[in-house]
């Protein structure tokens, strides 16, 4: 390679692609390695990512518990948007890459390292969310993305590299898929899965029973949010990372939050990939629920109207980005007033709003009712539709 490389922070998180590319970082650059594991939920076996790294040859190690920022200050920022990818996906992946990406340039100034690598291929999002945090964050760091310059062009070569280096993988060619996993979700991708016909096998699925395999009676949950945030479920108060791990176990034990999608990335190429996102799915229900009583209408049909501009900011990788901030900014403004609580209905695979309340509700009974009121003159309504229809009737005189 041409330039000289002294120290690298390697995003590690032990699986197949980054195992292997330690290794080929110290033979290709002959330099130190670094690596750098954030912990944000995904129930790995740290201890032994700890153990394949010394092994692979780093020369230090870092295993950071990211989980309450990860949640705090990423996840529960977009499911105050309610953000959603293509009206599905709850960006699960792409949350998380801001801030490995933040963490992992804190660790390259602390260590000299002029160098930060990550296992990302040549054709996903990941570098591009990956290398816009480091340049944002950083912006003469020098970046490192093997999957761009080695020869090792399958996860089949990869495989192989690793057994001829003796280096443990958890990846084997009967399940060769990419998988990513956090607090918030669990995604699948690669293998007998890039068959867009072919069904996700059962035993891939980690964090929920199948629907029609769950719990025969409906559970019955109510949460609590303060001003667009989730802060109790049952009465019972949360940090916010235990507050998505119990909204996991609850959804996952009923069903809650598979999907199966084709999407559409960055890059320009459509992608199949299979999510579990349980207590996400939840949540979403819950807020727009609890939005429903405490959002003026009008504030709410602007922000709605953003939603897809600022989930494909978080999808393509811009969470360091001014308008980014923008955004956030204002929808944090909207949620000033959206507390309350909600109650939930959890059945096979469903997650069903049955009821809100909140003493900041807009929503009046006795504006609303059918019954007698004395609140609402019906032969108002008469003026408010002819003036509604006065350009409609113009453009139809105009037409005759």
């Amino acid at each position: 390679m041409s330039d000289k490389i002294k120290k690298v922070v390697l995003a590690y998180s032990g699986g197949l692609d980054t195992s292997v590319i330690l290794k080929w970082l110290i033979e290709t650059y002959d330099c130190e390695v670094v690596t750098f594991s954030a912990d944000v939920g995904q129930d790995d076996d740290l201890s032994h990512v700890r153990e394949n790294a010394v092994k692979t040859g780093a020369v230090k190690i870092y295993i950071d518990d990211l989980k309450e920022e990860f949640v705090k200050d990423y996840v529960f920022p977009a499911f105050r948007a309610n953000a959603i990818y293509e009206g599905q996906y709850l960006l699960g992946t792409s949350l998380a890459r801001p801030l490995i990406a933040k963490r992992q340039i804190e660790i390259a100034r602390m260590e000299g390292a002029d160098a930060v690598s990550h296992g990302a291929t040549g054709k996903g999002n990941d570098q591009v969310r990956f290398e816009l945090g480091y340049l944002a964050l950083e912006p003469h760091i020098k970046i490192i993305a093997p999957w761009r310059d080695w020869d090792l062009n399958s996860r089949t070569a990869l495989m192989d590299f690793a057994k001829r280096h003796d280096i443990e993988v958890p990846t084997t060619h009967k399940k060769p898929y990419s998988t990513d996993g956090n607090f918030l979700h669990k995604s699948y991708e690669g293998g007998v899965l890039e068959d867009p016909w072919t069904a996700p096998p059962e035993d891939i699925f980690c964090l929920s029973v199948s629907p029609q395999d769950a719990p025969d009676e409906p559970e019955v949950i109510d949460i609590r949010f303060e001003q667009g945030d989730p802060v109790a479920i049952n009465d019972n108060r949360l940090s916010p990372a235990d507050m998505l791990q119990e909204l996991n176990r609850l959804g996952g034990k009923n069903g809650i939050g598979r999907i199966d999608i084709v999407e559409n990335r960055f890059v320009g190429m459509k992608s199949r990939g299979i999510y579990e996102t349980p207590g996400g799915t939840i949540l979403r229900a819950a807020h727009m629920a609890m939005e429903s009583i405490t959002l003026d209408r009008e504030v709410m049909h602007i922000r709605d109207s953003l939603i897809p501009k600022y989930a494909e900011l978080v999808y393509n990788g811009f969470w360091f980005a001014p308008e980014m901030k923008m955004l956030q900014t204002m929808i944090d403004h909207t949620q000033i007033n959206v507390s309350g609580v909600v109650r939930l209905k959890l059945y096979k695979g469903n997650s069903t709003v049955i009821g809100r309340k909140s003493d900041a509700s807009l929503y009046r009974e006795d504006f609303a009712t059918f019954e007698d009121d004395d609140v609402y003159t019906q032969k108002d309504a008469e003026g408010f539709i002819r003036l509604n229809a006065l350009r409609l009737r113009i453009q139809n005189l105009v037409k005759n």
